[in-house]
């Protein structure tokens, strides 16, 4: 399931009245815990981030403290106390067996030992796959069936919706739409130590704001997305250095359209990162005359800057109604 139909599940879940609990799969970097985070900030509710493999089966259940001649139990201070909000399992199949049973009562009957889970607090869990590789133990099945269980599939429109919310460095956005198969390489059963994956590309970007010379900045590139795609990567960025400026496009209308395809994203990215509330109409003036999927992507990467300021403009409605494309606004 595509990041933005889980984010979706995991809204309308939380809106439910049964709150059904969640279990997010999927392999190591593709944005699982981040997709439980988003969903809490557009729903205006916390995100308690629990790793039970920090934790001994005790934990969860408190400390026994003696009252009235009986022994109650004292909640742990990193459970919620009122909701609304979302508790989030993090990696919990990493949590050794005991633990995952101290989990049970909490996940299924939402209450252990003399606590109970606030109202309107959803549960949700994500985990890697055994067959990942990870450090994982065997989720047993009695708590495995207390959960509705979700495969996350990594999906490239997603991810750049995500990248542009995020501010990636263009550079970045570009060369995964133009190479979109290296979003995500995990191979489990090699022993490559860096490789590319959304978190990955994400540690990227940050590194392209460092200012490094070109030979450390690749090195850390190789470093952190591998050996093959930092090196196609790195190719695509000596381009990046050769495009026409964007205020050529959004000043003055002037609407180059290269013949490659490598730079056709690549002015078409920078194109958005660099648009102002100004340059508006220049902009879209300049989607109608790249090829049609081209323009759809400087639609929807305006459309992720400005909003319904984009209803106002008289080029933008132009070109959504010639097109016929699906943006949001």
């Amino acid at each position: 399931m595509r990041a933005s139909v889980i984010l979706g599940v995991v809204k309308a879940s939380f809106q439910s009245k049964a709150q059904r609990p969640l279990y997010v799969w999927g392999p190591p970097g593709v944005g699982k815990s981040n997709v439980v985070v988003q969903a809490g900030a557009e729903l205006g509710v916390p995100v308690y981030d629990l790793r039970p493999a920090h934790y001994d089966p005790t934990d969860l259940r408190g400390i026994p403290i003696p009252k009235d001649g009986k022994a109650f139990w004292l909640p742990p201070s990193f459970l919620p106390t009122v909701g609304p909000g979302i508790l989030f399992f993090d990696e919990l199949n990493a949590a050794p067996p005991a633990v995952q049973a101290a989990c049970y009562q909490l996940v299924l009957d939402r209450r252990v030992g003399e606590y109970k889970l606030p109202d309107r607090v959803l549960i949700v869990a994500a985990s890697n796959r055994t067959s990942d590789r990870a450090v994982t133990h065997r989720l047993s099945s009695a708590l495995a069936n207390r959960f509705v269980h979700i495969d996350f599939e990594h999906n490239i429109k997603d991810w750049t919706v995500w990248a542009f919310g995020r501010k990636l460095a263009p550079q970045v956005v570009a060369y995964l739409n133009f190479k979109p198969e290296q979003l995500f390489q995990f191979d489990p059963q090699r022993d490559d130590r860096a490789f590319p994956t959304p978190r990955t590309w994400e540690y990227v970007s940050d590194l392209l704001a460092l200012g490094l010379d070109t030979d450390t900045q690749s090195d850390l590139i190789e470093g952190t997305v591998g050996k093959g795609a930092s090196s196609e990567f790195n190719a695509f960025v000596r381009l990046w250095g050769d495009l026409p400026d964007p205020d050529e496009i959004l000043v003055k209308g002037n609407f180059i359209v290269p013949p490659k395809l490598d730079l056709k994203y690549a002015l078409t990215i920078a194109v958005i990162y660099k648009s102002e509330e100004a340059t508006l109409t220049n902009a879209f003036k300049y989607a109608s005359a790249l090829p049609p999927e081209f323009g759809v992507l400087l639609a929807h990467g305006l459309a992720l800057r400005f909003g319904e300021k984009l209803k106002g403009n008289k080029e933008f409605m132009k070109w959504w109604t010639k097109s016929g494309a699906e943006i949001i606004i």
